[in-house]
């Protein structure tokens, strides 16, 4: 094997070049300007955030190598000030004597304080360093807004089973970094079970594989079988004979029996996600999507629970999140429905879309000119009690009404006359 034996599968078989890279075709494709700009050598201080396992160092490591520079690398965890003004130093010798540009690679970069990232404004302002940041957070919300305002931003995506099975057959037939030289052979549903359970993660995906080849003993013929029940023990996840297609069949079958509050059904559903091994942020994401849609202003506690759900997830895991899970799936099931928010928000994007040009009204607008457009001088609301008619809306749809209470929960009495009151004094 190519390079370091003792280095991990998904280490080996990381790719060097764009045309070996697989997925987040959303930014990665030919003429895409995330391609014809590291091509070019033209790319500037970067941050990819995402999923883990989805290709953000990868990338890195392909920009560095393709625009001939110097790659330094640190962790955000383990680094600070000195580390990185370290290498702020060498990189303007090695530009002042070479002419090659270093990028500073830093792996969950949303851990650096402010006192860290202003370390590297002055770097990156005067080109001294290009800046690659990697974070699974996203960092319009948890880095520095000075570091994140001088970076382009691109969101990866979790991958798609097929290219996760795409790696994983890349990896049993390379015979330099994978598994190419020796006889393995892995059953299809061993296969499309492991691709599927990943959850998008190739570098998950590659670890068990390598787990997995590495704990099967050869039979006699010399031959690593790789079977379903080798996967499981290696994920640490039973099998329950689902597939992708008939996880589509029962992540549907929850969603509608949450719409159509039969709460047995949803819950019963869920277990048989968990089960399968299924992430079960998938599931909080799918309520907190429901408890906007499906409950909306009827209660909107739900989206408050659905939240917490998440929350959980993420901070404890399963088995633990699998209560709040259910709690937060009983709570949207018994919920009064309503899908005004839904309906709403459609309304609303179809006159965004057909409406592009509608001025805002001259009295709303952050410098009004002094051109009087009819719309009248602004009111501030809590000088008249909290509300006064005058018009928010663009001249061409200023009657236009998107969201309109159902007659459920919240919405039937407190909502459904406040704006009766308020839409009675327009």
């Amino acid at each position: 094997m190519e390079g370091n034996v003792f280095a991990p599968l998904a280490d080996r078989m990381r790719p060097n070049k764009l045309e070996d890279f697989i997925g987040q075709t959303h930014i990665v494709y030919p003429k895409s300007f995330l391609v014809r700009a590291i091509e070019s050598g033209t790319l500037g201080s970067c941050i990819f955030y995402g999923p883990p396992g989805t290709g953000k160092t990868t990338i890195a490591n392909i920009i560095a190598k393709t625009c001939n520079g110097v790659f330094r690398k640190l962790n955000a965890v383990s680094s600070g000030v000195a580390d990185a003004k370290e290498i702020i130093q060498e990189a303007r010798m090695t530009q002042r004597l070479e002419g090659k540009k270093t990028f500073l690679v830093l792996d969950e970069c949303h851990r650096w304080s402010k006192a860290q990232s202003d370390c590297v404004l002055e770097a990156i302002e005067d080109g001294s360093i290009i800046f690659i940041g990697t974070t699974t957070e996203n960092p319009y919300m948890n880095m520095t807004r000075a570091i994140a305002s001088r970076c382009k931003i691109f969101e990866f995506k979790s991958l798609t089973t097929a290219d996760v099975k795409k790696a994983l057959v890349r990896a049993l037939e390379d015979k330099e970094k994978g598994y190419g030289n020796y006889d393995i052979q892995i059953d299809q549903d061993a296969l499309d079970y492991l691709a599927w359970v990943s959850g998008g993660d190739i570098r998950s995906a590659y670890n068990s594989l390598e787990l997995a080849v590495r704990t099967t003993p050869e039979d006699q013929n010399g031959v690593i079988h790789i079977d379903t029940t080798t996967v499981e023990q290696c994920v640490q996840k039973k099998s329950i004979g689902i597939d992708e297609t008939t996880y589509y069949d029962i992540l549907s079958a929850f969603c509608k029996s949450l719409r159509g509050s039969d709460t047995d059904a949803a819950l019963f559903y869920a277990q048989k996600l968990l089960l399968a091994g299924v992430d079960p942020k998938i599931i909080a994401r799918r309520l907190i999507a429901h408890a906007s849609e499906d409950v909306g202003m009827a209660d909107s506690n739900a989206l408050l629970i659905s939240m917490f759900a998440l929350r959980s997830c993420e901070e404890l895991g399963m088995p633990e999140c699998n209560l709040s899970l259910c709690h937060a799936i009983i709570y949207l099931c018994e919920a009064e429905k309503s899908n005004r928010v839904y309906i709403a928000m459609e309304k609303a994007k179809q006159d965004a879309e057909k409406y592009v040009n509608a001025p805002v009204p001259n009295h709303l607008k952050n410098h009004p000119t002094g051109y009087d457009d009819g719309t009248g001088k602004y009111l501030y609301p809590h000088d008249f009690g909290g509300y006064v008619k005058q018009q928010y809306l663009p001249t061409e749809i200023k009657d236009h009404i998107y969201y309109e209470p159902s007659k459920n929960g919240r919405e039937k009495d407190m909502i459904r006359k406040k704006m009766k009151y308020m839409r009675d004094k327009k």
